[in-house]
């Protein structure tokens, strides 16, 4: 698939945040469900120059956030549009956010944390070749919930 990144506007975040509701268990990733995670994403000055809008053909189908951890480590985060979760799209969606931090911030490791319920996007990343390094128990949306902390080590890759 094509996919385009940009940095993300005042206008596409707040559409994000404030539009893209996700089906049952995964309402989890509502960005409305925790109010710190709300105000950092519509924040322009928290949000900065490290969060972009996936394009496709045009449209928005998504966001990465890439936060610099050390030199040799970049820590994402990412979101699908709700109405393309679980329909097989993820493993690309997934792969083009890796190339990009690479192209961009020439990394040897990435990481990410993902709910430890959310298998399906666990099994995505672990095809992308991302690997569970641990766990970790977090407060968020009123509550506390253990994630996975999982590594994609570019070094290993050559």
């Amino acid at each position: 698939m094509d996919y385009s990144f940009q940095i993300i506007t005042q206008e596409q975040a707040e559409h994000i945040a404030y539009n893209w509701k996700y089906d049952g268990e995964f309402a989890f990733y509502d960005l409305t469900a925790d109010e710190e995670d709300l105000a950092e994403f519509i924040d322009g000055e928290q949000r900065g120059n490290s969060t972009y809008a996936v394009l496709h053909h045009g449209e928005m189908i998504g966001f990465y956030t890439f936060n610099v951890l050390n030199e040799s480590t970049i820590d994402i985060g990412l979101g699908m549009h709700p109405n393309l979760t679980g329909k097989g799209k993820g493993e690309a969606f997934t792969k083009a956010g890796v190339d990009f931090s690479i192209t961009r911030y020439a990394p040897e490791n990435l990481t990410l944390s993902v709910a430890a319920f959310n298998n399906r996007a666990i099994k995505v990343y672990k095809k992308v070749g991302f690997v569970p390094i641990g766990t970790f128990i977090q407060e968020t949306n009123g509550s506390r919930y253990e994630f996975i902390k999982m590594n994609y080590s570019l070094s290993k890759r050559g």
